[in-house]
C-alpha cells in the first residue's frame, strides 16, 4: 500500500501496518500490478534542431564520421540547425520525444544544451527545457552542456573558447537560473582535463554541481577528475580505468553507463562494470537521446540494453533507472525510491515479475503513471 498527501508519500509498506490515521480521498486499485518508483533518465540531449538520418545512411554506405563532419556534418549540422530554432520552435520538436519517454513511465528527466556553443543559443535550450516541465506533468532538470565541443570558427582554439565558456557564458546562465549543473565532454576530440578543470572551478565558485561526460572514447582520467571535484556523475566511462572507478567510489560518484550510443557508434570497448561492482560505485542507466550517436527514446529498451551488452542484472537495471538515475541528478532526496517524504512519483506496470521490465524489447506494460501524487498521462 502507497499512500500519499500534497503530492508526496506518507506511507509504503504493508496495508496491515498502516497508520489507523489514514483516510483516502481518492483510492486506487492496482489490482495486484507491480509498482516502481517512476523512472528516471537521467542524461538527454532532448532539446536540439534538425536530425542526422541523412548522416546514418551515410555511415551505412561506408562514408566515415570524419568525411562527414568534413563535408558539414556532424554536430556542426546540429549546432547550426539548433542556432535557426527559436524557443517555441525547440520545444516543439522535443515533445514527442518527451512524450514518448513519459509514455513508458518516465517521470524525471534531465535535459542538456551544448548544441549552441554560443551564449543566445545555450539560453534557448535551456529555456525550451525549462518550459518542457510546464507543458508536461514530468520533473525537468537542465545541465549547461557549453563545453560540449569547439564551435564552429574557434578550430584548434579549445582554450579561448573556454574562456568564454567560463567568463562569459556560464555566469549569465547561473544568474538566470537556467542550469542545475554544469556538464562537459572531456576527451581528445573535445576538451583537455586543465580545460574542463577550468570549468569545472568555475561552476563550484558559482554553487554550481559538475556532471562529466567522462572517458568516452579514450582513458584522459576523466573519471579521476569528476572524482576530484566530487560530481555528481561522470558518464559513459568505456576507457575508464581501475584507479578512476576507484577514485568514483570514495567520491560517490555515479557511473552513468549509456548503450545506446554504445550500440549506436559500434563500440568495442565496454565499460568497466566489475570494476564499479567492486568499488561500491552507483550504476544508472539512461537513454543518452540525442540526434548524432544515440536517437533513442525508450529507457526500457535501454535497460534491455544494459542487461544483454554490459551484462547488468535485473535489479542493477531497474536500481539503474530508479533509485542511482536519481543520485546521478542529486535528487535522491526527493525521488528514486517509494519512501515517505519523497514524492509520490510512481510507474504501475501490468506484468507478472520485474524482470519483464528488462527483457522484453518494443512493448510497454504502463498501465498507470502517477506524478505528485495524482495520475498522469502526457
Amino acid at each position: 500500500m502507497i499512500a500519499a498527501a500534497n503530492g508526496r508519500i506518507v506511507y509504503a509498506g504493508p496495508a496491515a501496518d498502516a497508520p489507523s490515521t489514514l483516510d483516502a480521498r481518492r483510492r486506487t486499485d492496482c489490482d495486484g500490478r507491480w509498482i516502481t518508483p517512476g523512472l528516471i533518465d537521467c542524461h538527454t540531449h532532448l532539446i536540439y534542431g534538425g536530425n542526422r538520418a541523412q548522416e546514418f545512411e551515410q555511415r551505412l554506405a561506408g562514408a566515415s564520421y570524419e568525411e562527414i563532419s568534413r563535408g558539414g556534418g556532424g554536430i556542426v549540422s546540429t549546432v547550426k540547425a539548433t542556432r535557426r530554432a527559436s524557443v517555441e520552435q525547440l520545444v516543439a520538436t522535443a515533445l514527442p520525444r518527451l512524450d514518448t519517454l513519459i509514455a513508458e513511465g518516465v517521470t524525471t528527466l534531465e535535459i542538456k544544451s551544448g548544441y549552441g556553443l554560443d551564449l543566445d543559443t545555450e539560453r534557448r535550450q535551456l529555456q525550451a527545457a525549462r518550459q518542457l516541465g510546464s507543458e508536461r506533468a514530468v520533473s525537468i532538470r537542465t545541465s549547461f552542456l557549453g563545453a560540449h565541443t569547439v564551435p564552429p570558427g574557434m578550430k584548434g582554439r579549445s582554450g579561448a573558447y573556454i574562456d568564454a565558456v567560463c567568463n562569459t557564458m556560464l555566469p549569465q546562465i547561473a544568474a538566470e537560473g537556467l542550469a542545475d549543473a554544469v556538464d562537459a565532454f572531456c576527451e581528445g576530440i573535445a576538451f583537455s582535463i586543465d580545460e574542463t578543470t577550468q570549468l569545472f572551478a568555475k561552476a563550484q565558485a558559482l554553487g554550481l554541481p559538475v556532471r562529466l561526460h567522462a572517458d568516452q572514447l579514450s582513458n584522459l582520467g576523466g573519471a579521476a577528475l569528476a572524482a576530484r571535484f566530487g560530481a555528481l556523475s561522470a558518464d559513459h566511462l568505456e576507457y575508464a580505468d581501475d584507479a578512476g572507478i576507484a577514485a568514483m567510489g570514495r567520491a560517490s560518484t555515479i557511473a552513468v553507463v549509456l548503450p545506446g550510443a554504445f550500440y549506436f557508434i559500434r563500440e568495442k570497448q565496454l565499460p568497466p562494470i566489475e570494476a564499479m561492482r567492486r568499488h561500491g560505485v552507483g550504476i544508472a542507466l539512461a537513454t543518452d537521446s540525442n540526434p548524432g550517436t544515440s536517437p533513442m527514446t525508450s529507457l526500457l529498451l535501454a535497460m534491455n540494453m544494459g542487461a544483454t551488452l554490459f551484462r547488468l542484472t535485473v535489479g542493477e537495471c531497474i536500481a539503474a533507472v530508479t533509485r542511482e538515475a536519481a543520485r546521478a541528478l542529486g535528487l535522491f532526496a526527493e525521488t528514486g525510491s517509494l519512501d515517505a517524504g519523497k514524492y509520490c512519483d510512481l510507474a504501475i506496470w501490468d506484468i507478472e515479475r520485474p524482470a519483464e521490465l528488462v527483457y522484453r524489447m518494443g512493448f510497454n506494460p504502463l498501465h498507470a503513471r502517477i506524478w505528485h501524487g495524482a495520475p498522469k498521462g502526457t
